[in-house]
C-alpha cells in the first residue's frame, strides 16, 4: 500500500507540475508514471530525480543497453520489484536478450565478459556503501573499462539507488 499520494498533472503540488507535465507528455502512455506522480509529492524529491537522469543521459558516455545493465543490477541489489521490472523491460527494448537479463538479475554471466565485470563493481558498491574491492576496479580495468567508465558508473547506481529506495520508502504500486 502506498505511503505518499500519486498526483496528476492537475492536483500535484503546483511547484511540480511543470516538470510532471513534461514528464507525461515524454512517456508513452501520455501520462506519469506512479514512480513520477508519487515524487511530484515534493518538488524536490521530482527535480533531483529529473536532474539526475538528465545529467547522465546528457553527459553519459554509456550506450543504452550498457546503461540499462548497469540500472539493472542496481535495481536488484535495492530490492524494488517495481524498478526491476522497469530495468529488465528497457534492457530487453535496448537489446539484452531474456537470458542474459535473467544473467544480469542473478549477477550470473552474460557471456559478455565486459559486461559482467563493471556489472560486479556497482553490485558490490550497492552492496557494501560504495566500497569495492580493488580487485574487482582492477577486473574492470582489465576488462576494458576506463578510470572514466568506473566513475560513470557511480552516477547510473546512484540514480537507480535513488530511484530504488524512493519505490521502496513510498510502497510504490506497480503501474497498470
Amino acid at each position: 500500500m502506498r505511503r505518499i499520494p500519486t498526483h496528476t498533472v492537475d492536483d500535484a503540488p503546483v511547484a511540480s507540475r511543470p516538470l510532471l507535465q513534461k514528464i507525461a507528455q515524454s512517456s508513452p502512455t501520455g501520462r506519469p508514471l506512479n514512480l513520477h506522480a508519487q515524487m511530484a509529492h515534493s518538488p524536490a524529491v521530482l527535480a533531483a530525480y529529473a536532474s539526475l537522469r538528465a545529467v547522465t543521459a546528457e553527459h553519459g558516455t554509456f550506450d543504452p543497453k550498457v546503461s540499462w545493465a548497469l540500472n539493472l543490477a542496481t535495481a536488484v541489489m535495492v530490492g524494488s520489484d517495481y524498478m526491476i521490472g522497469i530495468a529488465s523491460r528497457f534492457a530487453h527494448v535496448n537489446g539484452w536478450t531474456d537470458a542474459e537479463i535473467a544473467a544480469l538479475r542473478a549477477g550470473t554471466t552474460t557471456g559478455d565478459a565486459k559486461i559482467d565485470a563493471l556489472t560486479r563493481v556497482v553490485r558490490e558498491a550497492a552492496a557494501n556503501s560504495g566500497n569495492v574491492t580493488d580487485a574487482t576496479w582492477k577486473a574492470a580495468q582489465q576488462a576494458g573499462w576506463s578510470d572514466e567508465h568506473l566513475t560513470e558508473a557511480f552516477a547510473f547506481l546512484g540514480l537507480t539507488m535513488f530511484t530504488g529506495y524512493f519505490l521502496n520508502y513510498a510502497q510504490t504500486d506497480a503501474d497498470t
